[in-house]
Order: structure tokens, then C-alpha cells, then sequence
């Protein structure tokens, strides 16, 4: 799998610059194919683009020759996220704390893919596009859906959607912020962040290939704007963006009226956990039953087993084989619908 790193400048339409990932097999017969899909991955609060890396890999190992085409995959950092964090460290500091909404992101996509900026000579309107989301990038996706010029997915795949009901996000959103303004962000080198983090139960459960990306991408030299007197390592998105990030999850309850025309419009996959750790299973209910419709009303929907909220930090190979079920339904029904 090969890889290159844009940056992509949406203004005068939207003032923050955002890093993208692209990711392509050079041996593959599907580079230059229109009937092939593009993936398009949006992350989840806390991570950046290189978290899909090890899911995006096994995905192109286990798409066998006569499966579905992939053309290439590209992997979008939020505004204030990894790299586009780093490029927006200034900006970042005027209007976007203490709360950073979550349509931000929504607002940077849609720039990305309707081709409204410049450093990335690719039109995504000319591309069979599929949407795939985890958590804030789920959400992040079904935004970006309403805004024009109007993006025409094939179909989307919602990656444990971080459904929240009105009633149950300022619980969430209170242990997620409390969690986040807490943590620990300094560090005196990469390995010693390595070292450390191993050995904390929560990230002792991160597929050990996910954890030394985070460490490796995720992370920056010191100093920085933030911290301009220390030295060691720190995170790409600080931890005052991140704490925003999770005050801005009133998108959460707001994605409610959007997610039955969503899934109306769009085919519309879910893959979620087995392990309930993030949500309550009855906010997942509550959020499946009044939200969606009904589980009928979606294209899929799979369990991953054994896994939780953070199954692309967890279970990145169970993710890229529920992934390839998904483009495998979808490629089939295009074959059918041909004959």
C-alpha cells in the first residue's frame, strides 16, 4: 500500500486547512477505473487520519481479485485533529475554544469533496464515492450530506455512530470532558509515550500496530504554540481542542432529524460493537428506533464481536473484514442490477 500526504486550502469558503491521507495499491488494475469505489474515512474525537492505516491494509489484503474494485482510499484529519491541527495551530486559537462543533469537520469535507479549494487535483464529484465514518465521523458524514452543492455518495458506512439522545449527551458529554482536560499530554520522547501508554489498561486493549501510529502520527515535537518552555513530545490535536471537540457534541442529538431521510437517500451500513462500553445499549436503541426508523430501514447492520466503541483503535482487521462484507453486498447488487 502506498501513501501521500496533501494539504488542502478550502478558503476563501471555509478558513481552516485540512491534511489528507491518500492510500492506493500501485499494483492494482482498478487505479484508473470510474466504476470503481473511492473510500473516503473521517475519524473519531481524539484521533487523526493514520488511525485507519492498519484497517485500510488489511482491507486491500483480503479484497480477493474478483471482489469489490477499490480505486483508492483517502483518510480526512478534522480541522483541529493531527496534522490539521499543526497547520491550523494559530486559527485554532480564535473562536474554536472553548467549544469546537462537530459541523466543522462536516463544513471541511464537503469543501474537500464538492472540490471547492485547491491542493488536491482530484474530482471527487466524478468518483463513486463511499462514506465511512467512526463515531464524530459518522455524524460528521450525515452533515456534510446536507450542505450544496450536494455530494452523491454510492453509500455510506456508519462506524458505531455516536448516536447521543438529547437526554443522554450531557452525561456523556461530562465523562468525556472531565476524561480529556485530565489527561496526560507531555511526554519526555515518543518511546517513553510508547512505553508508558502500554502499560494502561485502556490502551494495553489498542492493536499494538494502531498504538505506535498514534504515537508515531498522533504525536508532535516540543516546543509549540501551547507549550513554548517544554521539551519532549505532545499531542497533535491539544488537549484544549479535544475537550472543545467533545463540548461541541450537541451534533450528536441534532443528527436525529437527519438520519431518516439519510438512510432513505443513501444505503446506509452500520457496523457496531458487541460490548456496549461508550453508549448505553438502550441510548443505541433509543437512537435506532426513533432516529433511523427502524434496524429495517438499514442497508446492514454488524457486530463486531468482542469489540467496543473504539473497535479501529481495538479490532482493526475484524473492522476491515466487516467493511469488505459491506463493499461485497454493495458490488454484488451492482452485478445483479446489471444482468
Amino acid at each position: 500500500m502506498h501513501a501521500q500526504s496533501y494539504t488542502f486550502d478550502p478558503r476563501p469558503h471555509y478558513p481552516l486547512l485540512l491534511s489528507v491521507n491518500r492510500y492506493w495499491d500501485p499494483s492494482s488494475p482498478h487505479l484508473d477505473d470510474p466504476t470503481a469505489t473511492t473510500l473516503i474515512f473521517t475519524h473519531g474525537t481524539g484521533f487523526h487520519k493514520e488511525q485507519f492505516e492498519p484497517t485500510i491494509q488489511d482491507l486491500y489484503n483480503l479484497v480477493p481479485t474478483d471482489g469489490p474494485k477499490i480505486r483508492e482510499v483517502w483518510s480526512i484529519d478534522a480541522p483541529n485533529h493531527g496534522d490539521s491541527a499543526v497547520l491550523n495551530e494559530r486559527a485554532l486559537r480564535s473562536g474554536y475554544e472553548p467549544v469546537f462543533g462537530w459541523q466543522e469537520y462536516s463544513h471541511a469535507l464537503h469543501a474537500l469533496l464538492a472540490g471547492m479549494g485547491t491542493g488536491i487535483d482530484v474530482k471527487f464529484s466524478k468518483r463513486r464515492l463511499v462514506l465511512i465514518g467512526h463515531s464524530m465521523g459518522a455524524i460528521v458524514n450525515v452533515f456534510a450530506l446536507t450542505y450544496q452543492p450536494e455530494l452523491e455518495p454510492e453509500f455510506l458506512i456508519m462506524v458505531d455512530i455516536m448516536g447521543l439522545t438529547t437526554h443522554a449527551r450531557p452525561m456523556v458529554e461530562k465523562s468525556l470532558t472531565e476524561g480529556s482536560s485530565r489527561r496526560r499530554d507531555i511526554w519526555p520522547s515518543r518511546a517513553e509515550a510508547y512505553r508508558l501508554l502500554r502499560e494502561r489498561p485502556l490502551w494495553r486493549t489498542w492493536d499494538d500496530r494502531v498504538l505506535r501510529i498514534f504515537v508515531e502520527k498522533g504525536m508532535r515535537p516540543l516546543p509549540t504554540l501551547e507549550y513554548p518552555d517544554n521539551e519532549g513530545v505532545t499531542l497533535k490535536c491539544t488537549r484544549k481542542q479535544e475537550t472543545a471537540t467533545y463540548r461541541g457534541a450537541l451534533a450528536g442529538p441534532t443528527v436525529y432529524s437527519l438520519m431518516k431521510s439519510t438512510v432513505q437517500r443513501f444505503p446506509t451500513h452500520f457496523v457496531g460493537g458487541s460490548i456496549n462500553d461508550r453508549l448505553p445499549r438502550a441510548v443505541k436503541d433509543e437512537f435506532f428506533a426513533k432516529a433511523v426508523g427502524d434496524v429495517r430501514n438499514l442497508a446492514s447492520f454488524t457486530r463486531v464481536p468482542d469489540a467496543g466503541h473504539l473497535m479501529v483503535q481495538t479490532h482493526p482487521a475484524a473492522l476491515a473484514t466487516a467493511l469488505l462484507d459491506v463493499l461485497t453486498k454493495e458490488h454484488d447488487k451492482l452485478l445483479q442490477a446489471k444482468l
